[in-house]
């Protein structure tokens, strides 16, 4: 058997490792790659939002060329309208009736789903379909129909249609929203699952029973789930739209109880042609809702958990 040699101060022969590509190079082709969005995000929010922000301190009825006014627009609106204060205080009522009772109810059917041991995937499909459907105009209708005069309302309970009652209308409203807690049910039962089953055996051993259980272990796990579900859904709530317009005919009645803040932005910009106004009343909105989402991120230190910080 014959060997070959290899010649002292040769380096043996290796495979030729590809050249990086330059970094500039790689960037472009990112760019290349993120260009749909960027695109669509320029074309569908930004330059739209530029405008608005444009026609919020002018005078535009759609019609003629907007005429700049300063900020006559945001003068009028918080000091000469009575019906905008009134569908700020009815949007409000709204938020604090509906999202706490849909994440209550979602919460609760979560920890029955959570329990049960046939016919999860059944049940979890079926709780979640109100969430696809609700937000239709022909559900909206139909939910009308069911708090009408002489609806399913009236004549189980007798108390005649809640559509035409001031007191009632809106939480006939609400109802709708609290009906389409599939999302947020769906979400509470992901994070439910991810609660390690060592920490109620712990809670069990030290004789804590269910109600505490829950309040010791449940709740604080639960907790950043608990905030995400109410930031979005408080967020939504702000920007409530078909439900009170099919609910009341798209006139905000009886009496203004179902006029929340975004039919009456639809009332000025689309019903009286007053889109200088309703631009104006879109981004006070989109003021108070990031304020509100910056308050409850504020609060949130003092009582959402993160396992992996040890403390609240």
């Amino acid at each position: 058997m014959t060997t070959t040699a290899i010649p002292t101060g040769a380096k043996p022969a290796t495979a030729t490792t590809p050249k990086r590509r330059p970094k500039r190079e790689r960037q472009g082709a990112a760019w290349v790659f993120l260009s749909p969005w960027v695109l669509g995000a320029t074309v569908l929010t930004l330059l739209p939002m530029a405008v608005s922000l444009y026609l919020s301190f002018t005078d535009y009825n759609l019609f003629d060329p907007p005429h700049w006014v300063g900020l006559r627009n945001y003068t009028q609106m918080f000091t000469e309208d009575p019906r905008y204060w009134r569908s700020v205080t009815t949007t409000l009522l709204y938020v604090v009736i509906a999202v706490p009772t849909q994440l209550a109810l979602a919460l609760v059917v979560a920890l029955a789903l959570k329990s049960m041991k046939r016919g999860k995937a059944f049940y979890r499909s079926a709780f979640y379909a109100p969430s696809l459907l609700g937000a239709s105009m022909s559900i909206a209708l139909v939910w009308r129909a069911i708090f009408n005069d002489g609806g399913t309302v009236d004549h189980l309970f007798g108390t005649g249609g809640w559509v035409n009652k001031p007191g009632w209308a809106l939480l006939a409203v609400a109802l709708l929203t609290v009906w389409q807690f599939g999302a947020p049910m769906v979400i509470f039962l992901a994070g439910l699952q991810q609660i390690p089953t060592e920490l109620y055996e712990a809670a069990a051993v030290d004789g804590a029973g269910k109600w505490r259980q829950f309040l010791s272990v449940t709740v604080p796990m639960l907790s950043p789930v608990l905030f995400f579900n109410l930031v979005l859904q408080t967020i939504q709530a702000f920007q409530v739209f078909t439900p009170a317009f099919a609910v009341s005919a798209g006139k905000g009645g009886p009496a203004d109880s179902t006029l929340v803040y975004t039919m009456y932005l639809y009332d000025r910009g689309f019903v009286a042609s007053h889109m200088g106004y309703a631009s104006a009343m879109a981004w006070a909105l989109l003021l108070v809702i990031g304020i509100v989402t910056a308050v409850l991120f504020r609060t949130s230190r003092s009582w959402v958990f993160y396992a992996s910080e040890g403390d609240r």
